[in-house]
């Protein structure tokens, strides 16, 4: 019942219903590519290139003679899949080592934060750069070397709220009575927890989009011809005064995917109101 009158609440919530449909229509479409996209995403045909639109190419053609909106919606998955899953990666790892470290404290919190220490010890964009750098580039190695460097802010967060909730009188109760940790972090410490870091990632999940493209721009994320948004971008940069429309329709889908991430994680915040059960 508690759900329903969350999900009932965000409903309501103009800002957040408009961004949740939104981003339902362009990961559908992502996920339909292959049976809605109008062309072959990564076909080559100099004959058409830079071509208008029409009803064969409804956003026209980029420089390889390639169907910019069949790109579009692929690049979804490659775009916004990506971000996700470093998103999944990253919170599993952080769940793990905060829960782990808040709710045993000791040396394990000491060894695991002083590795949390060394890593924040560096810049994200740099050590990021660092870990590509060492595997190579492609989608996979900018995954792991996001997911690596991207734990340790949410481990601390957490980390603090087991730290808290560890001390509460039901916690306190169920220790005095026997019962085994695993399931007193399992039943009474993650529901607590798991709201607040749906905010966070909901509110997190544009900044990844936009570093993923970023560090596909400067060639180290998806590799040619895979269509991905910060690869189309890096493709289109030479004719940005010639065929602007290149860059634009890349550009209009980062952004409106990020706006839509922040305000549906701002929406899902005013709902949740990050209050302790």
């Amino acid at each position: 019942m508690v759900l329903q009158e969350k999900v009932k609440e965000l409903w309501r919530n103009k800002p957040g219903f408009i961004s949740f449909i939104v981003l339902a229509v362009i990961i559908l479409a992502g996920i339909l590519a292959p049976v809605l996209a109008p062309n072959d995403p990564i076909l080559i045909n100099l004959d058409n290139k830079f071509a208008a639109s029409s009803v064969s190419f409804p956003f026209g053609t980029d420089h390889l003679g390639r169907c910019i909106l069949s790109r579009l919606m692929y690049g979804t998955i490659a775009s916004l899949g990506s971000a996700l899953l470093v998103m999944a990666i990253t919170i599993t790892i952080s769940i793990i080592v905060g829960t782990l470290s808040g709710y045993k404290g000791g040396w394990v919190d000491a060894l695991l934060m002083r590795l949390g220490d060394v890593n924040l010890a560096f810049p994200d964009l740099v050590l990021t750069l660092v870990i590509v750098g060492m595997l190579g580039p492609g989608l996979i190695n900018l995954i792991i070397a996001m997911a690596a460097v991207q734990w340790v802010w949410y481990a601390r967060i957490i980390r603090g709220m087991v730290l808290s909730l560890k001390e509460r009188n039901y916690v306190l109760s169920a220790k005095v009575v026997g019962t085994p940790s695993w399931l007193i972090v399992v039943r009474h410490i993650l529901p607590n927890i798991i709201p607040h870091m749906v905010v966070l990632v909901t509110l997190n999940l544009g900044m990844v989009i936009l570093h993923i493209s970023g560090l596909t721009f400067l060639g180290l994320g998806v590799q040619p011809p895979t269509p991905e948004w910060g690869a189309m971008l890096n493709d289109s940069k030479q004719f940005l005064r010639s065929y602007p429309r290149l860059i634009m329709f890349p550009g209009t889908m980062i952004m409106l995917v990020v706006i839509s991430f922040n305000l549906l994680g701002d929406a899902i915040s005013d709902i949740f109101e990050f209050r302790e059960s």
